[in-house]
């Protein structure tokens, strides 16, 4: 939270905010977020096994191979850059995050790293396993019983103690530098340079903030590429249906089942004129994309990869069917351990009365024969 710089009588404006021992603690801070990044070595990107004669290659970039295991650790070490630099952050008071756990994870883990308290409020039906890491992060939790009063309980806590709510929503798409800096899809297309098809027809995102999918998009547009990019959006979300309908205004009544995607709300971040294609995923199709991954891969992934991978098969029909050649990439965005009662559990899909077994055909159908039923 900034300090009001007040004007004098005269209109002069003259407010020194160069104390010592602040400016100290700021440029610590902030070696040592710095620091963290240049510890971490670059993420895999990992091949997902399609029959060779297809001329179609598949990628799922690893992001859960983080120090806090997922993609939201990339977006934390920008917004902690972002509020630090904008002198936002101040040493002693909390960062607040609305969030439904895996960014809340990261950004724990960052103001662990420069010594402020963090809170996060979240959704009463946050994952346990999410929880429990960022309280291992020295974080805590704060529980919402409806996910559309995250926003409004996050600035009340930050105006309660006089903390920073760093609110990803908003600010994932400016904090995040999409021409270099901690750039996800530079990364991506540096790891294709000596792959058959180094330019991917398609990347496929999955939208919380937006902010991932908008830079990608930034990127591919401002390095000339002729890469598509593809939004997948599961079900309680309105993301789809606001870049369908241009309504930027559109909400919807309930939360998402899909942790970290799909929002009630059309989010700041979220730049619909950046991407090039959406696709709106059902959650039991999420749940058997994510089990076809564990059979070809041996990985357990989080709900998120499971709608960018549905998505990015269904591209791979159409390629197929068009006997069309190149690249997609989507992205492993965290590991299956955190939802272990929930995707991986079948008990948790007749709770929610969710049926994979259509959707598990329809990707052995393509695996097989190359044909996506209709």
């Amino acid at each position: 939270m900034s300090t009001p710089r007040p004007i004098h009588p005269g209109g002069t404006l003259d407010v020194d905010h160069s104390d010592t021992e602040y400016r100290t603690w700021l440029k610590e801070a902030v070696r040592k977020v710095q620091a963290d990044a240049n510890r971490s070595a670059d993420t895999h990107l990992l091949r997902f096994p399609l029959p060779e004669h297809w001329g179609i290659d598949l990628y799922l970039k690893d992001e859960s191979t983080h120090p806090t295991g997922s993609l939201k650790h990339r977006l934390a070490r920008s917004l902690f850059l972002y509020g630090l630099c904008n002198g936002w952050i101040r040493p002693g008071r909390p960062v607040i995050e609305a969030s439904s756990g895996s960014t809340a994870v990261s950004e724990a883990y960052f103001a662990k790293l420069i010594g402020v308290p963090f809170i996060a409020v979240m959704p009463r039906t946050t994952s346990a396993e999410k929880c429990r890491l960022i309280e291992f992060h020295g974080g805590q939790c704060h529980f919402v019983d409806d996910s559309r009063k995250m926003y409004e309980a996050s600035a009340a806590l930050a105006a309660e103690t006089g903390g920073h709510y760093m609110d990803q929503f908003t600010y994932a798409e400016r904090a995040t530098d999409w021409r270099g800096n901690n750039n996800i899809a530079d990364s991506i297309f540096c790891q294709l340079e000596l792959e058959r098809f180094p330019e991917p027809a398609w990347i496929v995102a999955t939208a919380g903030t937006g902010g991932t999918s908008a830079t990608i998009a930034r990127y591919a547009h401002y390095m000339q590429y002729d890469t598509r990019v593809c939004v997948a959006d599961p079900e309680n979300s309105c993301f789809f249906d606001g870049w369908t309908s241009g309504d930027s205004d559109l909400t919807c009544d309930r939360g998402s089942r899909i942790e970290g995607i799909g929002r009630p709300r059309m989010e700041p971040s979220f730049v619909p004129a950046a991407i090039d294609r959406m696709m709106k995923v059902p959650d039991a199709a999420t749940v058997a994309a994510l089990r076809a991954l564990e059979a070809a891969l041996g990985r357990k992934a989080g709900g998120s990869t499971g709608t960018g991978l549905w998505s990015a098969l269904k591209i791979v029909s159409e390629m197929v069917a068009e006997r069309r050649t190149g690249s997609v990439v989507t992205l492993l965005c965290d590991p299956g351990d955190r939802y272990l009662d929930k995707y991986y559990s079948d008990v948790w899909l007749a709770e929610q009365g969710l049926d994979i077994a259509p959707y598990t055909a329809a990707i052995d159908s393509l695996l097989a024969t190359g044909v996506w039923p209709c």
